[in-house]
């Protein structure tokens, strides 16, 4: 088979990442992808707003998330210019609600550190508080707010679009993609290609896995320690009542347990999700898992509660006991990258650590420490 300069393993939002700019920056470019089934990429509700995330307490992260929601539109843009939008990305904003007296507290300190984020930052639109009565006018399903801040520069990304968007635009730059499943890396001193389940050799110098939740069956070829886990996320799409009015404005919304709500203007609101560690490689909606993530959004939005349930989607999330994700050269192996473990926020840094991956492999980033597979050594 033809040598390639590259090849990327996985075809989520991450791999379709790092394959679009290797095949932009030159590289001949092989992305093969087996398609599992509860792949996060599919699933993800792909909210992109580092500020109000409660990761962001840790330096290391905000920095990052900060670069990946600055790079959003910039690289939407160029798809589009490039023939695969659109991309499914865009910047309806945030609104961050307390529904009750319990949770004003929690409000209150988030609303100060993200204040205090961005003030450090010395970037972004400010945070503005809203009264009651405007919460539910932006976002007419909510309930009685107490209190309610809205971050307008918050941005949603339609996973399954963005990911393939980058295909198409790698294409165009001569980016190859096959259906099959590298079973193993092979290495002789260096990498020298791969092999498929069905017993074809691919020539390559260059590997990148990124396989989410299943990049560590190739941790023991590697010799490294690569402790990614699956944390299933069940999501819960439910379609507006006709007559809704104009659920393509309205903002995200976020309440202050882990949950939130996400419109799309084609009339949906996806409500999510569940964090289940411990879940194993079970991609499948449970009823506690629904009824979960229903009750929240009723809690919040009892507006919600004519609207239908259309679908459920199942994301794997490839979690990482950090929480931060996995990115660059594989120690004493040349030509083996990683770019894996985002659990929660694949969608949000996807794109940009599949261009800070490219840039690694074609030694031109720096930058990517506090994201090495080495710090599972010490």
């Amino acid at each position: 088979m033809d040598a390639y300069d590259a090849v990327v393993v996985g075809g989520g939002i991450v791999g379709s990442s790092v394959a679009y700019h290797l095949a932009r920056g030159g590289s001949r470019t092989l992305l093969a992808d087996r398609e599992d089934e509860g792949r996060a990429t599919d699933a993800g509700a792909g909210i992109v707003s580092p500020l109000t995330s409660s990761r962001s307490r840790d330096p290391d992260w905000l920095e990052f998330a900060t670069g990946a929601a600055d790079y959003y539109p910039e690289l939407a843009d160029r798809l589009d210019d490039e023939g695969a939008g659109p991309t499914g990305f865009d910047r309806p904003g945030l609104l961050a609600v307390a529904v009750d007296e319990g949770e004003v507290p929690e409000y209150e300190r988030s609303l100060e550190a993200i204040r205090s984020r961005r003030d450090r930052l010395d970037d972004g639109p400010e945070i503005e508080e809203i009264g009651p009565d405007n919460a539910a006018s932006e976002f007419p399903p909510l309930g009685d707010a107490v209190r309610a801040f809205r971050y307008p520069d918050a941005g949603r990304v339609e996973g399954r679009r963005f990911a393939a968007a980058l295909r198409d635009a790698g294409r165009s730059h001569g980016l190859e993609t096959v259906e099959a499943d590298v079973t193993e890396i092979r290495i002789d001193g260096r990498v020298t290609g791969v092999r498929t389940a069905d017993r074809r050799t691919i020539p390559t110098e260059t590997v990148v896995v990124a396989g989410g939740a299943w990049s560590p069956a190739f941790a023991d070829q590697l010799e490294i320690s690569l402790p990614i886990s699956p944390q299933r996320g069940q999501i819960v799409h439910l379609g507006l009542p006709s007559g809704s009015s104009e659920p393509e404005e309205w903002p995200i919304v976020k309440a202050f347990r882990d949950h939130y709500m996400v419109p799309w203007p084609d009339g949906r609101v996806a409500a999510g999700a569940t964090r289940e560690t411990g879940s194993g490689f079970a991609p499948r909606t449970t009823a506690a898992g629904v009824r979960e993530v229903l009750e929240e959004a009723l809690r919040v939005a009892p507006g919600l509660a004519d609207a239908a349930l259309e679908e459920v989607r199942v994301g794997l999330r490839p979690a990482s006991p950090d929480g931060r994700p996995v990115l660059g050269a594989v120690p004493d192996v040349p030509g083996a990258f990683l770019a894996t473990g985002h659990g929660p926020t694949g969608l949000t840094f996807g794109p940009y650590s599949g261009k800070l991956v490219a840039d690694r492999v074609r030694g031109e980033s720096r930058g990517l420490e506090a994201f090495s597979v080495d710090r599972f050594e010490e």
